[in-house]
């Protein structure tokens, strides 16, 4: 029997709990360790702060900073009536993240509209898991839902996953914008699809 989403959301939350600190920052370390791979031709990179026990850092980030990138951070707020909108884009300075909604970490405004991810050529995505043809597994928000299908047609959607997290198939819904990449810690950058 297949497991839903929510199953698989929570099975992979457990999961990573489970991941030590130390484990999780080894993992981190091997992510920044194949920037080379996401950065070439790049000029604006959209990426993520990742929270709790998501894959990658902080210094992932500056790393790509430090490669001459342009880092754009998403800004995820909701309407009155609690549903997400697109994200918006904060440009990425060191030292200049705010506390957030939903724990998350960001740039402090001015932002930049939805369509900014339109410029990036390419996209971190955070997921809970990812499978071999591109269906990504997110937390069940749906900002990233609403604001991939903004990106420009060639730009290269990588979702960011720990090892086990690249799995063989997860059940997709017709809205599922497809990952083009995975990232892990040691296979570094896979073509999916």
């Amino acid at each position: 029997m297949q497991r839903s989403k929510a199953q698989l959301r929570a099975a992979f939350l457990r999961a990573r709990r489970e991941v030590s600190r130390q484990e999780h920052d080894s993992d981190a370390l091997m992510l920044a360790r194949h920037l080379s791979a996401l950065v070439k031709d790049a000029l604006i990179v959209c990426a993520y702060v990742p929270i709790g026990s998501e894959p990658g850092s902080v210094e992932l980030i500056d790393g790509l900073r430090a490669q001459g990138v342009r880092v754009l951070l998403p800004v995820a707020r909701s309407d009155a009536d609690g549903t997400p909108q697109p994200l918006q884009w904060g440009e990425y300075r060191p030292g200049e993240l705010v506390d957030a909604p939903h724990g998350l970490r960001e740039p402090a405004p001015p932002w930049l509209a939805a369509e900014a991810i339109a410029d990036a050529s390419v996209i971190l995505v955070p997921a809970l898991a990812v499978d071999r043809t591109g269906v990504r597994l997110g937390r069940g928000a749906g900002f990233y839902d609403r604001s991939l299908p903004l990106a420009d047609a060639a730009v290269r959607l990588i979702a960011v996953v720990r090892d086990d997290e690249l799995v063989d198939q997860l059940p997709a819904e017709p809205h599922d914008v497809h990952m083009t990449h995975a990232l892990t810690p040691r296979d570094g950058l896979v073509a999916l699809g």
